[in-house]
């Protein structure tokens, strides 16, 4: 962990994505094909936050949290001791230059005192949260684990050998101490699947939104060959739902559930791929690219507001990602006459927190795709309605 961070809280989610358990009607499959298959195949996890949480009450996220100091300990190197001469454990390299690297990823570890590298830790901080959240457990029976990095890359199979009684047990435990996770896994003799993770992106929580506290999270997609049993854990979260990109973004419009931008942004971008399989070659071969760290600026105009993000012509080309700065920009345009102005644009607007959408004219770092457009996701949107 980086303790000497003042200001940030490090921390991990995961977009986890799943094949449908449930057979298609006839009115999907009428509906995929006359929509151009804009209807996914796929369903999204969602947890809905506690009303009385002090970050984003109510909201609907991706499983994940905080980093744990369990989740650096020296007791994973013999949880993974047939991977610790592989880099990073068998994650694949990222070809990103270290100097362009978002520090939650490129900062070295070791010179903090741990011997996990971060790649390695993040993704069981996301591992343990997921599971700790949603009871959903992303480890792989040790005698699976040797294979894994000769495997082929499609989706995932949770084939978990372990009981419910089992593994409510040690959620339970888990859910008391994160440090119990490592004992999980020894008595469990199971591995955080770390490789089924792929990184996705890094967003920081902006300035003046969602409370005092700010977070530097990684954000990682997983893809399942189908949705496996769930369970909210009743404290931090309340509900859950699996739903395809579409249905969150028909809800989020309706006022039904709310989401944050960046979930937002990225249910955008999982509109790009209708098909799971797709989904999961997308990311398994982009994550070796890397990602651009992302901290929206704040800006208010004159009818409501807009995120600016890195790339945008109104980004400030020096921001304070130290987390100290206010950082917040006024301007008496409305966002019509912003949008007007000729020059890049990278940003998500909106005139209240159900109305937003993204405009976007810039080609995306890293081999990333953008979201669907604000008048092709109201087509996505209207054609998917089954």
């Amino acid at each position: 962990m980086n303790t000497a961070l003042k200001h940030w809280r490090e921390a991990a989610t995961v977009i986890l994505a799943a094949g449908q358990r449930r057979a298609p009607t006839a009115d999907t499959l009428k509906v995929l094909e006359n929509a151009a298959k804009s209807v996914c195949d796929y369903q999204v996890l969602l947890l809905k936050r506690s009303g009385r949480s002090g970050f984003m009450p109510n909201a609907y996220v991706f499983p994940g949290g905080l980093v744990d100091a369990s989740d650096f300990s020296s007791e994973w190197q013999d949880i993974f001791k047939h991977f610790t001469k592989a880099h990073n454990y068998g994650i694949a390299a990222v070809k990103q230059p270290p100097e362009t690297r978002p520090p939650i990823f490129a900062t070295d570890r070791a010179q903090l005192g741990s011997p996990i590298p971060g790649d390695v830790a993040f993704r069981i901080c996301a591992v343990r949260e997921t599971f700790e959240e949603s009871g959903v457990l992303l480890a792989l029976p040790k005698h699976e684990a040797r294979g894994v990095l000769d495997s082929q890359p499609v989706p995932t199979r949770l084939g978990t050998p372990w009981s419910k009684d089992v593994l409510a047990k040690w959620r339970a435990l888990v859910n008391g101490d994160p440090a119990n996770f490592i004992k999980m896994c020894r008595e469990l003799e199971c591995l955080p699947n770390i490789w089924a993770l792929h990184e996705w992106a890094n967003w920081l929580t902006p300035v003046g939104k969602y409370g005092i506290r700010r977070y530097d999270t990684a954000f990682y997609l997983c893809c399942l060959d189908e949705a496996p049993h769930t369970l909210h854990d009743d404290k931090e979260i309340v509900h859950f739902k699996w739903s395809t990109p579409q249905e969150v973004l028909q809800r989020y419009r309706s006022k039904e559930i709310w989401i944050a931008p960046p979930q937002f942004y990225d249910f955008g971008r999982l509109c790009q791929f209708p098909v799971l399989k797709d989904l999961h070659q997308f990311a398994w071969k982009r994550s070796v690219e890397g990602c651009e760290q992302w901290l929206p600026v704040h800006m208010v105009t004159s009818d409501g507001f807009a995120n600016i993000l890195p790339g945008d012509m109104l980004y400030p080309e020096k921001v304070d990602t130290s987390g100290n700065s206010e950082g917040v920009l006024i301007t008496e345009k409305s966002l019509d006459e912003l949008q007007q102005d000729t020059g890049k644009m990278h940003r998500v607007v909106g005139q209240d927190m159900y109305s937003v959408s993204i405009q976007m004219n810039i080609t995306p770092k890293y081999k990333h795709l953008p979201p669907v457009d604000s008048d092709n996701m109201r087509k996505f949107l209207r054609n998917s309605k089954l």
